[in-house]
């Protein structure tokens, strides 16, 4: 794939959704921050659902410490792997409130120091909450950069490293967003709705799939 089809990509992504932003609900960067853990292995909907009800309860460091493991849990049971993520929660609390007065730290060395954060949450942590252009892969992402030709890799450190040099620098504030948003709604993992993507022109995926019978 070329620099032109590149660009026409995110122009038409924008075009479509001049604004995008994660579908994880969250009004601070700590918020943010516990969201994105919680979410791994997990859909954001899952989430939405158990922080709905925690954040009224506790939506800061001091008050998840206070909460405390056994006391967090039920919010977060329906999640997958929730016991793990229980103690992750509450040893990054700790780490937040010792280390860095109760605030999310803004470096990727910080946040990835903390318990259960990788360089993907720190990615959209420091992409969503602090407007880093940083491109965070995850399965909906990887599956669209190499499906497309957009930037192929055999891993997700090698589909984040060609993003960045691919990505044309206005977009790649908002690249994560487009880019997992198409993932998640039209470029699907079984049956891609290329009958209905509006970059199926510039897209090197051979075998599209026709329009289902009935639509």
């Amino acid at each position: 794939m070329n620099n032109a089809k590149r660009r026409e990509i995110f122009l038409r992504l924008q075009a479509q959704n001049p604004h995008p932003t994660t579908e994880l609900e969250y009004s601070t960067p700590f918020e943010l921050l516990i969201a994105v853990l919680l979410s791994a292995q997990a859909t954001d909907v899952s989430v939405n659902k158990a922080t709905r009800k925690l954040y009224p309860v506790a939506n800061t460091p001091a008050a998840l410490l206070a909460l405390g493991v056994d006391s967090l849990m039920p919010y977060i049971q329906t999640i997958g792997l929730y016991k793990t993520k229980a103690k992750n929660v509450i040893a990054t609390c700790q780490i937040l409130l010792e280390q860095h007065g109760g605030e999310v730290p803004k470096s990727r060395e910080a946040l990835e120091a903390l318990p259960g954060v990788g360089r993907k949450t720190a990615n959209v942590v420091m992409n969503t909450a602090f407007g880093e252009p940083t491109i965070a892969v995850d399965t909906h992402i990887f599956r669209v950069s190499n499906r497309t030709g957009l930037a192929p890799g055999k891993n997700v450190d090698i589909v984040e490293e060609k993003l960045l040099k691919f990505v044309p620098p206005e977009f790649k504030l908002d690249a994560h967003h487009w880019l997992i948003l198409h993932g998640r709604y039209t470029c699907i993992a079984r049956k891609p709705k290329c009958w209905n993507c509006m970059i199926a022109d510039l897209c090197d995926f051979k075998p599209k799939t026709p329009v289902p019978d009935g639509v």
